[in-house]
């Protein structure tokens, strides 16, 4: 694909939080809450801090061998399991839920961001290996927010009846259906029976969707070499027993949280404050926290009770069926892999600066983090319309209203601000008040109002001229309510809305190419790529 890429600061898209941006900028208000700065010293430091910490590497190459049993590796991914068991190899990560068929577009950048940054310090401290890995979150139940995807603006969701943990449900008529919906989409685009013969290879009946998603995954990139891991076993679990044993019995990573939680800066929104449990409960359909009332542990919405004894003893024998949630998850992803590196998103990093203190609980290594990549893709259509309309890219980040405000402001013929005038109106005033001021004091109090009624009737004016004066501009409106609308669907980034189905049926391989090609590993700024 032939493409031009700009970066710019997150900062000046406006779509993420001040708590982001200001860890972007290294705010020293933050620098409590995370073990590591973004940059190769902060890498070579997580790496000799990793040394220190004896990870089952016997263990988690036993776990990729035992998910890889009956798939083709790549050359590349054989290299890096087998990478995996020497104590010089550390792992880049990025975790996500198996949203169907990828879910939004961000979901494919971060493993592409995990994929670049491994290979940028392969070469910049080849005396390690690096490895990329998919953390695959698939025991997450929320099905409203899993199960559906937006393509050209409209949303496809999977009408599904099956409860519980996302990764356990199956593929049913009713996935299988929303396929064939879907595919009506984009068969006619170049690449669309490509992606969509992929997508009903992996998406068959009756496999589960942990499955599913571990096939599509690794179609699209084992070529890169990254490996996927599915915490989602008995043999995972039982080695993450100890954290869960020490959460049943001391509620430890509630009164971490919390700790932490007080510390922090009053301009900062807190992600994920926890429970007193931070566990779920899996069986069957059901995936139900874990509360506890005196000396008794009981599942939410479910009649089963546990002593403290009977608990312990559930643990030991079947360790699967305990699920850590948002607050120990990432525990669990860190004990298990030799990870010096964690690639998410906004809200994923804002959560993960709540929990150094639930790491040094249980003494496992903090990793980097790192904000993942983001992209707004313009397309050659969309491009002649901003050119048009005499907006550059980053401009296109401001809303519909301003932008237009904008527009008519800078090529109108006419005087549209009043400023000159509303500066005249307050000396007027200043120079009534002082006058009044020599009669009686008090009237300074009244010219006051007086002055505040005139400049908001001007102002209330001046919306009506700017207001009047668009009228005359009702193309270019259309113009940049199509360029906003295919651009920021909902009023949201590209990628939080778009899924990768249609761009990949429009430009196949060559799209997942183009955007590992501009991906970046430690600078962290958006990218804005225009066919």
């Amino acid at each position: 694909m032939d493409i031009e890429t700009q970066f710019t600061p997150y900062e000046a898209t406006g779509y993420f939080s001040k708590m982001i941006t200001d860890y972007i900028a290294d705010n020293p208000m933050l620098h409590p809450f995370y073990e590591y700065s973004v940059s190769i010293e902060g890498i070579k430091a997580a790496i000799e801090k990793r040394k220190l910490f004896a990870t089952d590497r016997r263990l988690l190459v036993e776990i990729m061998n035992r998910q890889y049993q009956n798939i083709e590796l790549t050359a590349k991914q054989k290299t890096y399991i087998g990478q995996l068991d020497s104590n010089n190899t550390f792992t880049i990560c990025t975790a996500h839920q198996p949203n169907i068929f990828t879910g939004h577009l961000y979901f494919i950048y971060k493993i592409l961001h995990a994929v670049k940054l491994a290979e940028e310090l392969q070469i910049e401290l080849p005396e390690n290996n690096f490895v990329p890995v998919y953390y695959m979150g698939s025991e997450d139940a929320d099905l409203d927010e899993l199960g559906h995807i937006f393509i050209k603006g409209e949303k496809f969701e999977w009408a599904t009846k099956q409860t519980g943990a996302v990764g356990r449900m199956k593929v049913d008529e009713a996935l299988i259906q929303l396929m064939e919906t879907i595919s009506g989409q984009l068969l006619v685009y170049p690449f669309g029976g490509e992606i969509i013969g992929i997508i009903r290879d992996c998406y068959q009946l009756d496999i589960t969707i942990e499955q599913a998603t571990f096939k599509l995954v690794n179609t699209l990139f084992a070529d890169y070499g990254l490996l996927i891991l599915l915490p989602d076993s008995n043999v995972v679990k039982k080695a993450f027993n100890p954290v869960i044993n020490k959460e049943l019995l001391e509620g430890f990573s509630h009164e971490a949280v919390k700790e932490t939680v007080a510390q922090f800066p009053a301009e900062y929104k807190v992600q994920a404050s926890g429970r007193a449990i931070n566990l779920f409960y899996l069986l069957d359909d059901k995936r139900e926290r874990i509360d506890q009332a005196g000396n008794d542990f009981l599942i939410i919405n479910t009649a089963l009770k546990f002593t403290k004894e009977e608990m312990l003893l559930e643990l030991n024998d079947h360790p699967e069926r305990f699920s850590p949630n948002v607050i120990l998850r990432p525990v669990l992803q860190e004990m298990i892999l030799p990870d010096i590196a964690f690639i998410g998103g906004g809200g994923e990093v804002a959560y993960w600066l709540e929990l150094k203190k639930v790491f040094e609980a249980v003494a496992i290594p903090y990793p980097m983090l790192i904000v993942r990549n983001s992209f707004l893709f313009v397309s050659k259509e969309l491009q002649v319309i901003a050119e048009k309309l005499q907006f550059n890219y980053t401009d296109l980040f401001k809303p519909e209203l301003e932008l237009i405000n904008q527009l008519v402001k800078r090529d109108s013929a006419l005087q549209l601000t009043v400023e000159k005038e509303k500066q005249q109106i307050f000396n007027l005033y200043e120079a009534i008040k002082k006058l009044a001021a020599h009669v009686d004091v008090t009237l300074q109090t009244h010219t006051d109002a007086l002055q505040t009624q005139a400049l908001n009737k001007i102002t209330a004016l001046e919306k009506k001229i700017l207001s009047a004066e668009k009228k005359k501009f009702a193309a270019q409106q259309r113009q940049l309510q199509k360029l906003k609308m295919q651009l920021f669907a909902n009023n949201n980034l590209q990628e939080r809305v778009s899924n990768l189905l249609p761009f990949y049926a429009i430009w196949g391989k060559g799209f997942i190419e183009m955007i590992y090609d501009n991906s970046k590993g430690l600078q962290q700024e958006f990218g804005i790529i225009l066919e």
